[in-house]
């Protein structure tokens, strides 16, 4: 058994250097693009480094997948694997914002079995283990119940004229911590029509499913970790009872987009 304490402290310890450099505490920061329109920060690499080798000597017979991180392809030969991305929400971090998160997943055979999101910005502290639930801060977290689509509380700052009928509430940079809101029923739908990568979702993905909620690809399919590949194109996460309706509503354009 992984020592569960010991994770925490780990993922903790992770979120205090990110924090460390944050802008919005008035630290200074080094950034740059990884590529056109994808900034990375001193703080991605540095947590990414500190995590690596903590997570490595926690449980060494994991493999690993990381944003900052070359892709080994050893990892596919593992049934666990850790699964990172060291800050989540890099552009809310750079700009000083509160809307990022440390988010770590530990899979076994293509399914979460942990996940944990560190939101020190946010004094927040996300966990789930497979079947045993979905917590915030030591709170129990119920998902959106909601049973109509329209109306549908949505992170962003706007929506297309064909979605209308939902209503935008506060949108953090991070996905994941989009995703999460979705646990804390602080938000009904987060939709993705892109193409993403698994670390982005993982983490929160579970805490979400862990609450009650339905967590799929933009089709409707069931989301699977460590692939060769390891993007998926969309991700949904909605109350259940709008799955349904959320699915075929987004479906077509996934299709139109993802071809």
């Amino acid at each position: 058994m992984i020592d569960s304490a010991r994770l925490e402290s780990i993922v903790s310890e992770a979120g205090r250097i990110a924090h460390s450099l944050w802008p919005g505490a008035g630290n200074s920061l080094r950034s740059w693009e990884k590529s056109p329109n994808n900034p990375v920060s001193e703080a991605d690499i540095a947590v990414d480094t500190f995590l690596k080798r903590e997570l490595g000597a926690l449980l060494p017979a994991a493999g690993w997948l990381s944003e900052e991180t070359a892709d080994d392809p050893a990892r596919l030969g593992r049934d666990l694997i850790w699964l990172v991305d060291p800050v989540d929400g890099t552009r809310d971090f750079i700009r000083g914002r509160s809307g990022w998160a440390v988010s770590v997943a530990l899979i076994s055979a293509g399914r979460p079995l942990i996940g944990i999101l560190s939101a020190p910005a946010r004094g927040e502290t996300w966990q789930a283990v497979a079947g045993q639930g979905a917590w915030r801060n030591g709170q129990r977290l119920v998902a959106s119940t909601r049973t109509a689509f329209s109306g549908s509380r949505v992170p962003a700052v706007s929506l297309p004229k064909t979605d209308s009928d939902l209503v935008t509430v506060d949108q953090p940079n991070s996905i994941a911590l989009r995703i999460a809101m979705v646990a804390a029923d602080e938000a009904d739908l987060v939709a993705t029509l892109r193409w993403g990568f698994e670390w982005d979702i993982a983490a929160a993905g579970m805490i979400a499913r862990e609450a009650g909620a339905a967590v799929t690809d933009a089709y409707g399919n069931k989301l699977d970790y460590n692939k060769r590949d390891p993007r998926a194109f969309g991700v949904l996460a909605c109350a259940p009872l709008i799955h349904d309706a959320a699915v075929a509503r987004l479906a077509p354009r996934a299709a139109e987009l993802g071809a």
